[in-house]
């Protein structure tokens, strides 16, 4: 099944579907296939995967944090691989490869996006790839059946918006303010502006992130986006609460 199909037969139940993202390795390898158990049994809807790496600029300290400690305990292309795979056969809902360009041309981009697709993964997020710049990715997608997913800010213009929708599959991400994850977003009239701005410009269903923290939040964005996507705040949660605060946290938000 497509991806953009399971949203939309999703939504067909729920008023907004719930993404979340993890960085693969931490606390550890083993420790995140635990962190992705407990969010599965909590009701999450899809999951991003994210292969740490040195510099991930679109992203806050959090998560900053998360990727230099999962590094430093020894978390590598190859045993992420294969620890989505095993998250892939073991759990019924769709995941995401989340990671930076670099990755992808170490590893080699038609390589990769092979390696994805024998692992049953859905698509991948890569924020730091415009696509003018990514025509090798962009086929390497196309051919595997893959969704590359593309990204709008409320600093893309409406022109641009579309342009970037002509190359997407499966959703839109929907930054939800200027800066990078885990700060506060100011969920206000400016936010339903630009959301709706996001809706003219693609077909696709709409996902929001950065600085999504809580149920109050998710109820925001009913009747303006699709996804709610919560990334810095399950690895606060974890380090403060543990797996049932996860678990218990996910069964807020639903």
């Amino acid at each position: 099944m497509a991806l953009e199909t399971y949203l939309r037969n999703r939504l067909k139940k729920k008023d907004v579907l719930l993404m979340t993202h993890l960085v693969l390795g931490y606390p550890s390898l083993e420790d995140s296939f635990n962190i992705i158990e407990a969010m599965v049994e909590g009701g999450v809807d899809l999951m991003e995967l994210q292969i740490p790496f040195t510099e991930p600029i679109a992203d806050g300290p959090v998560i900053v944090r998360a990727n230099q400690r999962a590094l430093e305990g020894g978390a590598t292309v190859g045993s992420c691989l294969h620890l989505a795979e095993h998250v892939v056969r073991t759990f019924d809902i769709p995941f995401l490869i989340m990671t930076y360009y670099n990755i992808l041309f170490r590893y080699g981009v038609h390589d990769f996006a092979s390696a994805m697709a024998e692992r049953g993964l859905r698509g991948a997020i890569v924020p730091d790839l415009p696509p003018e710049e990514g025509k090798e990715y962009l086929e390497a997608m196309q051919k595997h059946d893959l969704a590359p997913i593309l990204i709008f800010s409320p600093a893309t213009s409406n022109d641009r918006m579309k342009y970037l929708d002509s190359f997407g599959k499966g959703f839109i991400y929907c930054v939800s303010r200027k800066g990078v994850t885990g700060a506060d977003t100011n969920f206000s009239a400016e936010l339903t502006s630009y959301l709706a701005r996001c809706r003219s410009a693609s077909r696709l269903p709409l996902a929001v992130g950065f600085g999504l923290k809580n149920k109050a939040h998710m109820e925001f964005l009913k009747g303006n986006a699709d996804i709610a996507v919560i990334g810095s705040q399950i690895i606060r949660i974890m380090e403060q609460e543990g797996m049932a605060g996860i678990r218990n946290f996910i069964k807020r938000l639903r």
